[in-house]
């Protein structure tokens, strides 16, 4: 069973009488494990799809199941469960505590957990060991180089070992060899076993996926493997 599966999900924003159709007919379905990338220009619908498949939105039509149940069929407090406990987010404007240490900016997602209190510290450590910044632990976010924050984001995103990870333009606010650093460690969390969902506008971050899904007007324009994983790595770092 898919871990994701989206069949006919339109989306229809209305002002007063005016209707916005942002999302036509999408269907896809994404299994466990999958490195996939959502490409398209800006208006493409690709931030609707994803405030949708990340519990953020509702569908105005059509069914969206993650991990086998419809989201129309999810609670309030069920919504934010599954939000916490299963998905985890890392964003372009990274989302961090500015006066907050590294540590703690990672143990933010466990205070609305059923994870005991007396785990956080081990766990978050770990979440931060894996993205290379244990010599960061006790800094404060504010001290840290545009590159290391997003890492601080994918620890934070990593601590209740979800079963998805949303990235939306990570790569947005970096230059050239941090946005290299930022997607290689992605690609080792799907490696890992993690799936990814990366929303970008940039063909040679997509190419770190195994699969593109290109959307233009709402609908998808084309859904293909990538031939070559990581074939877009050299042209990041020029």
């Amino acid at each position: 069973m898919p871990l994701i599966e989206v069949h006919n999900l339109e989306k229809i924003y209305s002002e007063g009488e005016t209707k916005t159709r942002a999302l036509c007919g999408v269907s896809f379905d994404v299994e466990a494990g999958e490195f996939v990338a959502v490409m398209g220009p800006s208006g493409s619908g690709k931030s609707t799809l994803l405030h949708i498949l990340g519990f953020l939105d509702r569908q105005t039509k059509g069914s969206y199941l993650f991990d086998g149940k419809e989201l129309n069929e999810y609670t309030d407090n069920e919504v934010a469960r599954v939000r916490n406990e299963k998905m985890g987010f890392v964003f372009q404007s990274f989302n961090l505590l500015a006066r907050t240490s590294v540590l703690e900016n990672v143990k933010l997602p466990l205070l609305y957990s059923t994870t005991p209190q007396s785990k956080w510290e081990t766990l978050a450590k770990k979440a931060i060991d894996q993205v290379g910044l244990s010599h960061r632990l006790n800094h404060l976010t504010s001290q840290l180089s545009g590159g290391e924050k997003q890492r601080v984001a994918i620890a934070r995103a990593l601590i209740n070992e979800p079963k998805i990870i949303f990235a939306d333009e990570p790569t947005g606010n970096l230059d050239s060899k941090s946005g290299s650093g930022v997607m290689e460690i992605i690609g080792d969390l799907n490696n890992q076993g993690h799936t990814i969902i990366l929303i970008t506008h940039e063909t040679y971050t997509a190419q770190y996926a195994q699969r593109i899904i290109t959307l233009r007007d709402g609908e998808i324009e084309s859904d293909h493997k990538v031939d070559q994983r990581r074939a877009g790595k050299e042209n990041f770092i020029k």
